[in-house]
């Protein structure tokens, strides 16, 4: 699944660029992809787009509990990287819901850092939020390697 969620970041400049799901499946499964893959990824940006734009202000002093359930999942890497990137200022709290809900959505347990980066990169391409290419270097070209198997 990440790497036609990479593919797709790649190949279209826009999250809403790319064809209707049927085409795209069909698209996915020509350059080479697996049909379980594209269905599985399909479903996954189907949750995302399907995912409200909510937003909400917090303020600073504000702490995020995460369930036991999130902790075991995402695991200590993933949560210090969500941690990091909103002390950043790269996301906000809306966003860092959105990253997490579809953390949790992938079959991966837990979730390896390099995976969560991708998801990280597609709720943020998903949004329309700008990407400096030194994030998108970190979120993409400098995930673990280990992030595709």
């Amino acid at each position: 699944m990440i790497d036609i969620l990479v593919y797709l970041f790649e190949n279209y400049q826009d999250f809403t660029s790319h064809p209707k799901p049927d085409d795209l499946a069909r698209k996915l499964s020509v350059v080479g992809f697996e049909g379980q893959e594209i269905s599985i990824a399909l479903d996954w940006l189907a949750g995302l787009k399907n995912l409200p734009a909510v937003e909400f202000a917090c303020d600073f002093r504000s702490l995020r509990i995460y369930s036991i359930g999130e902790q075991q999942k995402l695991g200590v890497e993933c949560l210090s990287f969500i941690i990091f990137l909103e002390s950043a200022g790269v996301i906000t709290p809306a966003l860092r819901e959105l990253i997490i809900e579809r953390g949790m959505a992938i079959e991966d347990d837990p979730v390896p850092l390099g995976k969560f980066k991708i998801i990280v990169l597609m709720v943020l391409w998903s949004r329309e939020q700008s990407l400096e290419p030194l994030i998108v270097e970190e979120l993409l070209y400098e995930a673990d390697p280990e992030r595709l198997h």
